[in-house]
């Protein structure tokens, strides 16, 4: 009788402590959507031009923060890291310089555009060298997918910059964003959106769009090393950002030209001269939809 009531306690301890204990060993998987705006030194739109001489050190500095942060993922334990160049044509992070442990994804058109390859296997997500919404206060090359195009976009009412809207993408997945990195103002928007636990590493100050007090280089690399390393240890504590069903997407352009063909998509409705606004029940199927209204506004 003790030996079965032993052989009952040992099986009741194991079928509470395994579930606790295989989540603990599941290998460690980080997804980087990488932008360029952020990155350290930038501070124009020629150092993120592909047609500017001034293109070759953005790329350089880009490059040098993601593998700072590959580093301090590598350090924490990460098993596997996905990064997905996100910026213009996404054909910005030489390919050959970069950290040759991790996968890259490079060039676009992508279906999921910055969180392209994204997916439920991913323990957390980084955003690297993002920016803040149009309109932000002291924040370098502010804009919102489109700055030709696109003034604002709202869902459910908030306005976001596009760390919101692909943090839901990732939210869609159930993967929390657990690190960012860009200029004070971003690094604000972000907290003040997916919560002060949000692990963030300012690499600037903006003086103006065009202008930013630079932190010293060999400083901001290891804070990234640092940042990363320190998300990965608080993994645990992140929760995914996505907002309740259903999905109001408002999308407000620059002028009143651009609504005019987005205006004739079913389900759309133009509530305003530039104002274009939709309903959806899935997120991504209304995120696809935003993406194709504002390549018909940039188009007009």
């Amino acid at each position: 009788m003790k030996k079965i009531f032993f052989i009952l306690l040992v099986t009741g301890v194991l079928s509470l402590l395994l579930p606790s204990l295989i989540a603990q060993t599941k290998p460690v998987k980080i997804y980087l959507s990488v932008d360029m705006e952020g990155i350290w030194g930038v501070v124009h739109g020629n150092q993120v031009s592909a047609d500017s001489p001034e293109y070759a050190a953005g790329r350089r500095w880009m490059v040098e923060d993601v593998n700072a942060v590959i580093n301090g993922l590598l350090e924490a334990g990460v098993q596997e890291i996905v990064v997905n160049d996100s910026h213009g044509s996404m054909r910005n992070i030489p390919a050959h310089e970069l950290n040759p442990k991790v996968t890259l994804i490079s060039g676009s058109p992508k279906p999921l555009s910055m969180m392209e390859g994204i997916d439920e296997s991913f323990s957390g997500v980084i955003f690297v060298g993002y920016h803040a919404r149009a309109g932000s206060y002291a924040s370098i090359l502010d804009h919102t997918i489109s700055g030709a195009a696109v003034y604002a976009i709202k869902i459910n009412g908030q306005e976001m910059p596009e760390l919101g809207i692909n943090a839901a993408i990732a939210g869609y997945y159930r993967v929390p964003v657990i690190m960012l990195t860009g200029d004070a103002e971003t690094c604000r928007q972000a907290k003040s959106i997916l919560g002060e636990k949000l692990v963030t590493v300012t690499v600037k100050e903006g003086v103006g769009r065009y202008a930013a007090r630079m932190l010293p280089r060999e400083l901001v690399l290891k804070k990234l090393i640092e940042g990363a390393r320190d998300a990965v240890k608080k993994i645990s504590e992140f929760k995914p950002f996505l907002p309740s069903p259903p999905y109001d997407f408002e999308l407000q352009l620059h002028n009143s030209n651009q609504a005019e063909l987005g205006a004739l998509i079913p389900l759309v409705k133009r509530i305003e001269p530039r104002t274009l606004k939709f309903q959806t029940k899935d997120y991504l199927e209304g995120f696809k939809l935003l993406r194709v209204l504002i390549a018909l506004a940039a188009a007009s």
